[in-house]
């Protein structure tokens, strides 16, 4: 039987990952607890006597090539794909430990922790869930590039990307409230084109990058294909931009029109969103609400763990 939309979840039992940074290539653990209801989404460096940082928007740290959160000097980075998973599979309340500065980046996508997810389970809790509505549009531009915030039922994301060849311009639209997460997000990976390697390199960056756990782009197509997807890019980018959005500190309500944004400008929304305390609201979801997937429905998917190839 589905789990009930309008109450919080938490995970059923402690996970762990492990592997390197993206970026750092620093190896790091990383445990995901269950959390009481209300507390939310917060992570904990175990290298640090525990140093706690709530992951929502005042905390953005940095903005680049990867979201981080600060709190008094102390770091985490790369936070994307799993606050993506824990907002696409309906997780409301979780502590992160890791025992470095940067989550691991694992196979490039959030396809780890849905997997994971399925097989714990997902377990409801006794307080209501609450939604950010959105009441009013909020807009953020910079040259041709966009990203908007608007009024509407469920949580809808249209995002556009034009990149060089091979990639070109693609589009896709979803609605999380009718499509499941696990199977049209969560496989899409991470991508980078190899003729900008070494200048990356050289900045301190993708220090951890391997065909293992990123997409490489030639002029020619991707060195180390197939695709998941035929359009893996533009759904890439809809599971870094729920991942950030998911720093707004619930999930959304609204529908979001994203053409050419990047994880700063997605950052930068959530920054306005709060700021503008008249566009939104905090509204109980409703109990009438779809279903969330329930620990047995879970289970039930792992026929789903390998993404089909092009077009699934």
């Amino acid at each position: 039987m589905a789990q009930p939309a309008h109450l919080e979840q938490t995970i059923s039992a402690p996970l762990e990952f492990s592997g390197v940074g993206l970026h750092s290539g620093a190896p790091v653990t990383m445990r995901l607890l269950p959390a009481a209801a209300g507390s939310g989404i917060v992570f904990r460096r175990t290298d640090l006597d525990n140093f706690e940082i709530p992951a929502v928007g005042r905390n953005v740290a940095k903005v680049s090539y990867a979201t981080s959160l600060m709190r008094q000097g102390v770091l985490i980075s790369t936070t994307e794909h799993l606050l993506s998973a824990l907002i696409g599979m309906g997780v409301d309340n979780v502590i992160v430990e890791l025992d470095n500065l940067e989550l691991p980046i694992l196979d490039g996508s959030a396809l780890p922790y849905v997997e994971a997810f399925r097989e714990s389970g997902i377990r409801t809790q006794r307080r209501r869930r609450e939604s950010i509505r959105v009441l009013s549009a909020i807009e953020v531009r910079d040259g041709d590039k966009f990203i908007g915030l608007y009024p509407g039922s469920g949580y809808r994301i249209q995002y556009t990307i034009d990149f060089p060849a091979p990639i070109g311009r693609q589009q896709t639209s979803i609605d999380l409230a009718a499509e499941t997460y696990g199977t049209f997000i969560a496989a899409a990976r991470t991508f980078g084109y190899k003729a900008d390697e070494k200048k990356l390199r050289d900045m301190g960056l993708i220090r951890g990058a391997s065909p293992e756990n990123a997409i490489v782009l030639t002029p020619h197509g991707p060195e180390n294909g197939p695709l998941r997807f035929s359009d893996e890019y533009v759904r890439h980018k809809v599971l870094d931009l729920i991942g950030d959005l998911a720093l707004a500190g619930r999930r959304i309500e609204g529908h979001v029109v994203a053409e050419r944004a990047g994880h700063a400008m997605h950052t930068a929304l959530v920054a306005r969103l709060m700021k503008d305390r008249s566009a939104w609201e905090l509204a109980h979801v409703p109990a009438h609400a779809a279903p969330e997937e329930s620990e047995s429905e879970l289970s039930a998917h792992a026929s789903l763990r390998r993404p089909a190839l092009m077009g699934a």
